[in-house]
């Protein structure tokens, strides 16, 4: 019965169906198939492989450099504008203009705002040349009326009212178009982080590939040892364990590193969130810059991604090398130097 059972596997073993399979092929054309299929996959893969990784790459970098600072900094602008009022208000309610330093808070605030366009003038594709003009005659309304003495309150009210209208007035004021620019912005930082369908048939292509690269490898080796009598091969070997790592790693770090952009966004959406609401800019102020930080300390986080993707492009060439050299010599070996 054990003599049986072992003859019966020997028959229906993977081993003997695979060895059916390409039953009528000479072993040299078998062998120069393998390469030659190896090869191809190799290639396919590893031209998937980086294509992917490198757009991955390239959204977390986007979004660290320039769209966080960008969203960040509309934010804050638009806040610091809205304070500005709100101090300059606060000197008129307590009867402080003309009071040595009793301006300088409201003049921060306009410069942190002025400040803030400029520095991420160059992180966005948008035009903020509208935006900083308005602000520049809001800072010079604020200035007026701040600088009228005590005897001219019909000409301080004017100028309060005529810099609250260039800050809030719907559609053109200062905060609505930093409000557009915010919504803008933010999605614009969306769609740069997003995995589109693209990029998914990208890393499909690969994982596939890397799939049917084993498989290919296995079959390599099964031939080798079964025809040709042949130790395993360490070339082929080292590919294989290569290729389990190039289908494993890569991915999870791309979809690792993806969370955290997704992670990145959510913070970005309620930083831009915040700045929307009514209720005093100081407590929003605070509330962007904690939530600013964390976003920085997150995107900093995930740098590491980088080596990861560089190893999977040094290790994706070895994965074309390798089997190249097993097959390779092993046909020169047994049967090229012998025509």
């Amino acid at each position: 019965m054990t003599a049986g059972r072992a003859a019966s596997w020997r028959r229906y073993s993977p081993a003997a169906f695979w060895r059916g399979r390409p039953g009528s092929w000479r072993t040299r054309r078998l062998l120069e198939v393998h390469l030659l299929v190896l090869l191809l996959l190799t290639a396919v893969a590893s031209t998937a492989l980086f294509l992917s990784s490198r757009q991955v790459q390239h959204g977390a970098e986007a979004l660290a450099s320039r769209e966080a600072p960008a969203v960040q900094g509309l934010a804050a602008a638009r806040l610091a504008a809205l304070r500005a009022h709100e101090e300059a208000n606060s000197l008129v309610e307590m009867d402080l203009i003309g009071v040595a330093g009793s301006g300088e808070a409201y003049r921060s605030q306009l410069s942190a705002a002025d400040q803030g366009l400029s520095r991420i003038a160059d992180r966005t594709d948008q035009d903020l040349g509208t935006v900083k003009g308005l602000l520049a005659t809001y800072s010079d309304s604020l200035a007026l009326g701040t600088s009228l003495s005590h005897d001219q309150p019909l000409m301080r009210k004017l100028r309060f009212r005529e810099a609250e209208s260039l800050l809030t007035r719907d559609t053109v004021g200062v905060a609505p178009r930093l409000k557009v620019l915010q919504r803008n912005q933010l999605e614009h930082a969306e769609a740069t982080t997003a995995m589109g369908r693209w990029q998914h048939a990208g890393w499909w292509v690969a994982e596939l590939a890397l799939i049917a690269t084993a498989l290919t490898l296995l079959s390599a080796l099964f031939v080798l040892r079964d025809r040709c009598g042949r130790d395993w091969n360490p070339y082929l070997l080292a590919a294989l364990l290569l290729t389990v790592l190039l289908a494993v790693v890569p991915l999870m770090t791309a979809y690792s590193t993806q969370d955290e952009l997704d992670g990145a966004l959510g913070d970005l959406r309620r930083i831009t969130e915040t700045s929307w609401r009514s209720g005093p800019p100081a407590e929003a102020q605070q509330h962007v810059t904690e939530m600013s930080e964390k976003v920085r300390q997150r995107l900093t986080d995930g740098t590491w991604t980088e080596s990861v993707y560089r190893g999977a492009l040094v290790g994706s060439l070895f994965a074309v090398v390798l089997p190249a050299l097993g097959l390779g010599l092993r046909l020169d070996h047994d049967y090229w130097r012998r025509r």
